[in-house]
């Protein structure tokens, strides 16, 4: 299910996802029954509907790092008296640094140029849920083809300064468990 969004039409994602989080939907009765507001076509309605659209580039980075933690270290956590909640905070978390910043970067930049599950939550309202590839889209249908390539330049730019960084960031930084688990460490 997590991975669902990687190859399910945006749109098609965006259209359950407005029927979950709507004023019928389970998730949309419950939120203006307790906090007394809607969720579509607002920022934070886009925010959830974000973050459901990139939850796999998250989690597979996440899951891997959280993998590559030896079981040895959780062993000793574990004999030390440490909960499983302890440990993860603790010992599994900080040891996966590197991976948990690769899943949050890569999850912003998928985001970043959404468009299928931004327009269907969130809508095009200016200065409240008009993302940078709406923006683009609107350039294109006026025909103003200078102002949708310069931000598409702009988006392009940020894009790949985000993976430069990222895998810089990879690069540079070892893995603990690999520095915490050799003698003399």
């Amino acid at each position: 299910m997590v991975a669902l969004p990687i190859v399910l039409p945006p749109t098609v994602l965006g259209f359950y996802v407005l029927l979950l989080l709507g004023p019928n939907g389970p998730v949309g009765r419950a939120v203006e029954s307790l906090f007394g507001t809607r969720l579509p076509f607002t920022f934070e309605g886009l925010l959830v509907a974000s973050v459901l659209y990139s939850l796999p580039f998250a989690v597979q980075p996440f899951a891997a790092s959280f993998a590559a933690v030896e079981r040895t270290l959780l062993e000793a956590a574990a004999s030390l008296g440490c909960s499983p909640l302890r440990t993860f905070f603790r010992v599994v978390l900080p040891l996966s640094r590197a991976g948990v910043v690769t899943g949050l970067v890569l999850s912003f930049a998928h985001t970043l140029g959404e468009f299928g599950v931004v327009l269907m939550v969130g809508g095009n309202i200016p200065g409240e849920t008009r993302t940078v590839s709406v923006a683009i889209y609107d350039h294109v249908q006026a025909l103003d083809y200078a102002s949708a390539g310069a931000t598409s330049l702009v988006l392009l730019g940020v894009s790949f300064s985000v993976l430069a960084i990222t895998y810089a960031l990879q690069r540079r930084t070892p893995n603990a468990w690999q520095t915490a688990s050799k003698p003399g460490s």
